[in-house]
């Protein structure tokens, strides 16, 4: 007999198998012996209250035998000899349009101007230590794209959660923890995502499909109204029956190609900030109501949401024991990233703290047409640059004295390997971001007792949240509306804003092309 259970646990019976078969036999009115089995089927913490709880939903076996482990293993069909489909951009939406294109039997080339992960591991390490930045390998750059470096982070506010669950499965097939499909904020860890985004490209490899590096596209072919191919900059030239254009936000070269070839592009809402670094035990003892988090609570986390003058003041990518990273992609711009590794065991707790943006903040860019919010990103970061020394070294600065508009005469510890300047970022940010974050900051407080110290710190800046540009593409077919053949996809087009969300896109539009043939 199979039983579906709703339960409500202490952390420690939640996460111990004996303890929850015990209270699983006590629920169902059975004896201990009977339960032969209990599968996790959903889990969440709810820390609303001073005791924790774990609220679960298993599917219990009683006097039944074991179910089979679930197969996740796919068969991809050989397209070696289908016909060619391009593209560009090897991040979620790109992986996952691949995949989905070879099984709709076509063959995918994938275009990636960056390195493959292992590469990339040495070029994110001179951006560490010695302030190189490889504009064609770093963190948002090469194989993965930004979220290979990124912690994994799931989330993501999709309504079609069958199409969520396909990409979960696909990401399990593929070597992520079968957790991710249980966990209602699953999460994979930046030390785990290059082995599984290495897997995928063999799947595409072993299916016929052709994945390569180093190839930069800086042109696209187009005849009449039809894009028909692009060009790279090595000189070689890529035919297909369709482009899925999934370049990621910060590949600003493509917005330009774009907007000199004059196809049409347009200027979209974006947000930018700074990364705000607390000690992970604070932010644990706020959150758990507790001095000390035990072994059986993961590292906690926050998600923050305010108003300041009718602007939107939020927490981004809040990483539990992580750290901050370099984000750069080119050598005179500072950008901070936020990860955590898979065990989220690290001292730190960072989480990008950004405010809502629109073309009205910075009309003075106009002059830049749809580029406009895309130069002021790039001019905040060149600031970020010049302030912290023209080098990796980001500015900083404590966040009480952020708030207070007081300059701090000394930082304190930092995940941020390149290492901290103290600047005044309450003068440095435009008045339209660094206001709000005093006032949103000031709110947050009053949420969160504790959070506004002198031991967080403010850290500059965190403007890649999303792209300030978006290619538009038609409702129903997901083609561009001018061009013919092109599929604008993921957080580059504007379209998706996290890994799940981009692969659900980039499928999307892999089925939508195939349809057009």
């Amino acid at each position: 007999m199979q039983k579906e259970l709703q339960l409500v646990l202490s952390p420690k019976v939640a996460n111990d198998e004996w303890l929850l078969k015990k209270e699983v036999a006590y629920k169902v009115g059975v004896s201990f012996d009977r339960i032969n089995h209990v599968r996790q089927i959903r889990r969440s913490i709810d820390a609303r209250k001073a005791n924790v709880k774990i609220n679960m939903v298993v599917e219990v076996y009683i006097d039944d035998s074991v179910p089979e482990q679930h197969n996740y293993k796919i068969e991809y069909q050989n397209v070696s000899n289908k016909k060619p489909v391009i593209v560009v951009g090897s991040g979620p939406a790109g992986m996952f349009a691949a995949l989905r294109l070879i099984e709709l039997g076509y063959k995918p080339i994938v275009l990636e101007r960056g390195k493959d992960v292992k590469s990339r591991r040495k070029d994110l390490k001179k951006i560490n230590l010695d302030n190189i930045v490889n504009p064609e390998s770093n963190y948002c750059f090469g194989e993965g794209g930004a979220g290979t470096y990124s912690d994994g982070k799931l989330y993501t506010r999709s309504k079609k959660r069958g199409n969520v669950k396909r990409i979960l499965n696909i990401l399990i097939a593929h070597g992520a923890v079968e957790d991710i499909a249980v966990n209602s904020q699953p999460h994979i860890g930046t030390n785990k995502l290059p082995h599984i985004v290495e897997a995928i490209r063999e799947s595409i490899i072993n299916a016929g499909g052709e994945y390569l590096f180093d190839k930069k596209v800086n042109d696209f072919i187009i005849e009449g109204n039809k894009i028909t191919g692009v060009k790279t900059v090595d000189g070689n030239t890529f035919d297909g029956e369709g482009v899925i254009l999934a370049t990621g936000h910060s590949a600003r070269d493509i917005y330009e190609l774009l907007h000199r070839k004059e196809i049409y592009i347009e200027s979209k809402s974006f947000a930018m900030g700074v990364r705000l670094e607390h000690p992970q035990e604070l932010i644990d003892s706020i959150q758990y109501h507790c001095d000390l988090r035990g072994p059986d609570l993961p590292a906690a986390a926050y998600k923050l949401v305010t108003q300041s003058n009718n602007r939107g003041v939020y927490s981004f990518c809040m990483c539990p024991g992580g750290f901050i990273v370099p984000s750069a992609t080119a050598p005179d711009e500072v950008v901070v990233n936020g990860m955590s590794p898979s065990t989220r065991s690290n001292e730190f707790a960072n989480s990008g703290m950004v405010v809502s943006l629109n073309p009205e903040d910075y009309k003075e860019y106009n002059k830049y047409g749809p580029l406009a919010g895309m130069y002021y990103q790039k001019a905040l970061e060149n600031a970020a640059f010049i302030a912290g020394g023209k080098t990796q070294a980001a500015p900083a600065q404590r966040m009480v004295d952020f708030i207070k508009g007081k300059v701090s005469n000394n930082l304190g510890p930092t995940s941020y390997v390149p290492g901290l300047t103290s600047v005044p970022m309450h003068e440095m940010l435009p008045s339209v971001i660094g206001k709000q974050l005093q006032n949103g900051f000031k709110d947050f407080g009053k949420k969160m007792h504790g959070f506004i110290t002198n031991e967080a710190q403010v850290i500059g800046v965190e403007s890649r949240t999303s792209s300030p540009v978006r290619i538009p593409r038609d409702k129903e077919t997901l083609e561009h509306p001018q061009i013919k053949g092109l599929f604008p996809s993921g957080e580059g087009a504007g379209y998706a804003g996290g890994i799940v969300s981009a692969a659900v896109d980039g499928e999307r539009c892999a089925e939508a092309l195939v349809q057009l043939l």
